[in-house]
């Protein structure tokens, strides 16, 4: 096997250029609008595994002072640094495509992801109906102050830090408030295909949240943490469940790989959420440096555009794909067995029936009295 580090290409790199592939499809005009806009969602997906698991993993080996062990040669903080500058470079893509490109293309087509500023009388006074019966309910406001220690930051939760200011002791504050995940992320303002983000609408009914305090501003952010499992199987098949059920409990509590934070969030702020989440990092693990705080633009998490993707607009979409009935299959009046025995039949998913093939030889067997066991 050939040794020369240049004949390889980085593992983690390679796989950015993948989901790069990804996002070049929600540029592709020649991909329906509705499919470039799950494209992109796609695309956030991805890139939220990838710190969870592979960045997660390259901090967990400098941690452990891992020798280097990639067949290209890079150490782990070498693979960190190179992965910080193409992420940075995709995710201004990212931002390029949906405010410059698909946002202006869906409102061509009356579909538009609009702000409070634009709702006329009535459709704030619909807002404001919604977030009194639907959101208010299930909002849990936390202060933070001598007190109250900085909340717990679920991993890929939708949070608003907002400073407050009391009116009669002039000191400042800190809340935060979770974007429920209970409540769907776009919200229907009664104009066809016309929505609005959650988040803007709990923003702007902070005073309900915290009467009596001076709302000075808030920003949306997001925090990313380790989520692989660590799996050590003993020789008893029975502790396996045991074990999966330990490590998932174990990584709700994991270190933090990465801070997305709202364009235009103050540093002041900025600061206060690396300083806290810092904190709640182990001691053995190294402090998260200022590099992974990363600012994604006006709107977070768009992994949630997938709602906006399921639009029912034929014209926008693909069409639905027809799996095909391999030609040996089509025989209904023989047995899927006595196919078998004469040749192998190839089925290639989705492109083949799953129906056709799949299920109907489980189907056979079910009511073959020769099959002791299907495995």
């Amino acid at each position: 096997m050939p040794s020369d580090p240049s004949l390889f290409i980085n593992r983690e790199l390679s796989w950015l250029e993948f989901n790069a592939r990804v996002l070049c499809e929600a540029f592709d005009e020649r991909n329906p609008l509705l499919e470039r806009v799950k494209f992109l969602s796609i695309f956030s997906t991805n890139l939220d595994e990838f710190y969870m698991v592979r960045v997660a993993g390259l901090r967990r080996q400098i941690a452990a002072g891992m020798p280097p062990q990639a067949p290209d040669g890079m150490t782990p903080q070498e693979q960190l640094d190179a992965i910080h500058v193409r992420v940075a470079e995709l995710v201004a893509l990212q931002r390029t495509c949906l405010h410059d490109e698909l946002l202006p293309a869906l409102a061509g087509h009356g579909i538009r992801l609009i702000t409070m500023e634009d709702l006329s009388t009535t459709e704030w006074q619909t807002i404001d109906q919604y977030f009194e019966s639907h959101v208010f309910p299930v909002l849990t406001p936390l202060a933070v102050d001598p007190s109250h220690p900085f909340p717990y930051i679920s991993n890929l939760s939708l949070s608003l830090a907002v400073e407050l200011r009391n009116p009669v002791t002039g000191a400042e504050e800190f809340a935060r408030v979770k974007v429920p995940r209970s409540l769907p992320r776009w919200i229907s303002v009664g104009r066809t295909n016309h929505f609005i983000a959650l988040e803007r609408v709990i923003a702007a009914n902070l005073s309900a949240l915290f009467p009596g305090m001076d709302i000075l501003g808030s920003n949306a952010f997001r925090v990313t943490r380790y989520s692989d499992l660590e799996l050590e199987l003993s020789e008893e098949p029975e502790d396996l469940m045991e074990l999966i059920e330990e490590q998932v409990f174990k990584r709700r509590f994991a270190e933090v790989v990465r801070v997305e934070i709202e364009s235009g969030t103050p540093l002041k702020l900025q600061a206060l959420l690396l300083d806290e989440l810092r904190d709640d990092q182990s001691e053995d693990m190294p402090a998260l440096p200022d590099i992974d705080l990363v600012e994604t633009g006006p709107l977070l998490e768009l992994s949630d555009l997938m709602m906006l993707a399921s639009l029912d607009i034929p014209e926008l979409r693909d069409p639905p794909l027809v799996p095909a009935v391999p030609r040996e299959l089509r025989e209904q009046s023989r047995s899927i067995f006595s196919l078998i025995r004469e040749r192998d039949i190839l089925v290639h998913h989705p492109f083949d029936s799953f129906s056709a093939s799949v299920e109907q030889f489980i189907t056979a067997a079910a009511v073959d009295d020769n099959v002791l066991a299907i495995k």
